[in-house]
């Protein structure tokens, strides 16, 4: 493993909660949002952090950041311990939190980014180089004169992540950076992540809801549940482990009864259309289709990989 610029040891964070018990009696409780979890992430790796709501994603990214204070374990980010030397550690991360803005609401977009070069003491020619390129690849330019409250949503979280990187990061930590965005608008900063990511070698921590984010960006996958990491590995070894059973659609000539093969299970129908569920370490589609073509005659076929979402829902199954 190359060098880990993030480290987590035993990290914990417990919240206390009042319960109500009766009409007038409440109880002291508490509850662990992250219980000790640890993780490496090397230099230069985007790596996505999965989880249901309330799995303790979005607590751990603040104590990342030191935005809050671990209840305990250790916590290493670009060298910092962020809780005690936040200050520090912000000239050297980039955070965009897809719910909340760093942006001026009622100021133009290039005044939001010329206030964040002062304050990150950004040279102003390099600040210049940085929003020129990112301007390109996010198609700023429409509307960087354009107050960040008349933008839509795709185009403010462009500008949230163009602010998030005029600093040059080491590190970026994106908390859902695609919700609410449309199909295109979710290409455009995936592209933009994939590109600042191998051109200047910027390490991405990026939780999400939206699994294609995932699939598309990172080769390497966290999973917390219930505060409890359950899953650190490879997208393509998670597949292997979980994701073994594929599907292969068939279009026959006409609508025809479920069919019957061997080493396969018609798991849907769909008037000439059926779908065939079959382990790939079983059998292979070489095999079932002329399978297939002796029950019927086929104008298509297509083979589906099991989407990380079911992985994922297997995985949550299991426990």
């Amino acid at each position: 493993m190359a060098e880990p610029v993030i480290e987590v040891e035993d990290l914990q964070k417990h919240f206390v909660v009042r319960v109500r018990k009766s009409r007038l009696r409440r109880e002291r409780r508490e509850v662990a949002a992250v219980d000790g979890i640890g993780f490496a992430i090397e230099r230069g790796s985007i790596v996505g952090y999965l989880g249901p709501n309330g799995a303790g994603k979005s607590t751990t990214v603040k104590m990342l950041t030191g935005i809050l204070v671990p209840s305990g374990g250790r916590i290493s980010v670009a060298g910092l311990d962020p809780s005690r030397q936040r200050v520090e550690l912000a000239r050297r991360i980039g955070v965009v939190f897809g719910q909340r803005s760093q942006l001026w609401w009622d100021l133009p977009l290039r005044d939001s980014f010329e206030l964040l070069r002062h304050i990150y003491r950004v040279q102003p020619e390099r600040h210049r180089a940085n929003l020129d390129r990112f301007g390109q690849v996010l198609a700023l330019g429409p509307f960087l004169d354009t107050p960040v409250r008349q933008l839509s949503l795709g185009q403010r979280m462009r500008g949230e992540l163009t602010a998030s990187l005029l600093h040059d990061p080491e590190i970026v930590f994106l908390d859902e950076p695609t919700i609410g965005l449309d199909v295109v608008a979710k290409a455009a900063v995936r592209e933009f992540l994939g590109e600042v990511n191998r051109e200047r070698g910027v390490t991405v921590l990026l939780t999400t809801h939206d699994l294609a984010d995932i699939e598309r960006l990172c080769s390497r996958l966290l999973i917390i549940d219930h505060g409890h990491l359950i899953w650190d590995g490879g997208i393509d070894q998670l597949k292997r482990e979980y994701g073994q059973e594929r599907t292969l659609v068939v279009d026959l000539e006409e609508p025809a009864p479920p069919l019957e093969v061997e080493g396969a299970r018609v798991v849907r129908t769909e008037g000439p259309r059926q779908w065939l569920a079959f382990r790939r370490d079983e059998t292979s589609a070489a095999e079932l289709i002329p399978a297939v073509a002796a029950h019927a005659r086929i104008l298509d076929v297509a083979i589906e990989e099991t989407e990380i979402e079911e992985i994922v829902r297997r995985i949550y199954a299991a426990r």
